[in-house]
């Protein structure tokens, strides 16, 4: 609940023709809670919080006198400070949590402050869509009541100089309260461990003791965990093990190009449930099925505004321009592309997540997720998005009737022009040269930009099929295993270079 609550009367709302409920009026009550809880920080008295708690209209207030952050200038500046243990910097008090973040764009191991104040909000988040479940036709409730497996970092966090660090769903489950530990598995003693292949072999091995009703983790190792348990068992699918099995709870990639497997392994349907839960927080959730979109969770713990993502606001390497203009939820369009700004009860203000996301449903805060900033390709304005990615490969994957679980793509010089090098993991016996040319194709339907630029210096598309497991042993080799962790849609850099030694040797 709010801490400041400012209802208009009816009648006066019906005047405004603002809604008493507008996500416009819900954010700003969100902002005005943020800004009373951290007037007296040392952010808050640089940037006058106090000023714009005054202000007829704090919201451009707030965005007239605070600078935006990526994590690089906000860490720099203000979040080294928590971590040396000197409170009251971004947020009251002394920051005794921080969730390690798996680092694909900027610093190889990101400290992100997690408060009491964050948890409590993302509680609530997770609260609403537990009971959103009821909008569900044909819900097994029994399976409700049944165990959560799910696979995310260590709980045996960390110790640093006055504070703990560890993956967020370790810190979660840590500090998650007592009604709920009946429910966790793999359980308190598995869920310490930090070797990730000993504990997927711990759950294989207890597997048949637990009653599962819900599954919750990035879907490549769930499927991997699955994978084994069935084969560890000899079962025709997981379901035989688990029959109670009906919710799984996914987040941080599409689902779209793993579903095809992840159902070979099941007997009957189930309920596909999408989060967005960032290390930042808690940001969106599907709260109703068969949408396309999460609902944005803007009536509890985070500020956001969106920045259109083009080249007036980002330059070619997805940094955010100094002049950049950022909006707020009454000003955003439908199908159009935003990086997301966020301020959150962890003292993160104005802070660049990374993410690029589309409004589906205006009235619903209704978004998608289409990629990163850091994460698409625009070697000659093609602007292509990983949302266009993963599209393009379902739908050619459906076509040809493979599976493609994993994949990747580079941008590289080619001749004197350009190219892009994809590279697929599959298991099936696929034609390469089909699948280059049904990728394309699918990128010219969905990209006018990508179709213009392929007639001219975008001049070839390169496809390398790859078994599975290599695109895993890679994420072992650079020490990216485990729950958080996903293959990056978009190599650059350093990245890329060691993925191509990976290629052509087998080490990086």
């Amino acid at each position: 609940m709010s801490l400041i609550d400012l209802h208009l009367p009816k009648t006066i709302a019906r005047a405004l023709k603002l809604p008493a409920n507008s996500p416009r009026r819900q954010q700003i009550k969100v902002l005005k809670k943020l800004l009373k809880k951290a007037r007296t920080t040392e952010f808050g008295q640089r940037y006058y919080f106090d000023e714009i708690l005054l202000s007829r209209h704090p919201g451009k207030k707030f965005q007239e006198l605070v600078p935006t952050y990526d994590y690089n200038g906000i860490y720099q500046e203000w979040w080294h400070k928590t971590l040396e243990g000197v409170p009251d910097v971004c947020w009251p008090g002394k920051i005794k949590y921080f969730a390690l973040s798996s680092g694909t764009s900027e610093a190889s191991s990101k400290y992100i402050p997690i408060t009491q104040d964050l948890m409590k909000g993302n509680r609530v988040i997770m609260i609403k869509q537990l009971l959103s479940l009821r909008s569900y036709e044909h819900i097994p409730w029994k399976s409700v009541g049944k165990g959560w497996l799910a696979l995310g970092g260590s709980t045996d966090l960390q110790k640093g100089p006055g504070y703990y660090a560890g993956d967020l769903s370790g810190i979660t489950v840590k500090k998650a309260p007592f009604w709920f530990s009946p429910f966790y598995k793999p359980g308190k003693k598995i869920g310490k461990t930090r070797d990730w292949n000993r504990k997927l072999e711990a759950i294989v091995e207890q597997a048949p003791n637990w009653d599962i009703g819900f599954v919750v983790g990035v879907p490549a190792w769930i499927q991997m965990c699955m994978e084994m348990v069935i084969k560890r068992y000899n079962l025709n699918n997981i379901h035989e093990i688990w029959p109670n099995l009906a919710f799984f709870v996914h987040g941080g990639v599409a689902f779209e190009p793993y579903k095809k497997g992840f159902e070979k392994m099941l007997a009957h349907p189930l309920i596909y449930i999408e989060t967005y839960l960032a290390s930042e927080g808690f940001i969106a959730y599907q709260d109703r099925p068969d949408c396309k979109g999460m609902r944005l969770a803007i009536n509890e713990h985070i500020f956001f505004e969106f920045v259109p993502f083009d080249d007036e606001n980002f330059d070619h390497d997805g940094n955010l321009k100094k002049q950049a203009r950022a909006l707020m939820i009454h000003e955003v369009e439908e199908g159009r592309d935003y990086a997301i700004l966020l301020s959150t009860s962890a003292g993160a203000w104005r802070y660049l997540i990374g993410d690029t996301i589309r409004f589906t449903d205006l009235e619903r805060c209704e978004v998608i997720i289409t990629g990163r900033t850091k994460h698409f390709l625009s070697l000659v304005g093609e602007h292509l998005s990983v949302d266009n990615m993963n599209r393009a490969v379902q739908l050619a994957s459906e076509e040809l009737n493979v599976e493609i679980p994993e994949f990747t793509v580079a941008g590289i010089p080619y001749q004197s022009f350009f190219a892009h090098h994809w590279y697929v993991a599959s298991d099936d016996h696929i034609n390469a040269d089909a699948l280059r040319n049904k990728i394309d194709e699918k990128l010219c339907e969905l990209n006018d930009d990508y179709a213009v630029e392929r007639k001219s210096a975008l001049r070839e598309v390169l496809l390398d099929v790859l078994p599975e497991k290599s695109f895993m042993e890679f994420m072992r080799l650079k020490g990216k295993i485990g729950g958080q962790h996903k293959f990056p849609r978009v190599l650059k850099g350093r990245m890329l270079e060691d993925w191509q030694k990976f290629v052509a040797t087998g080490k990086i």
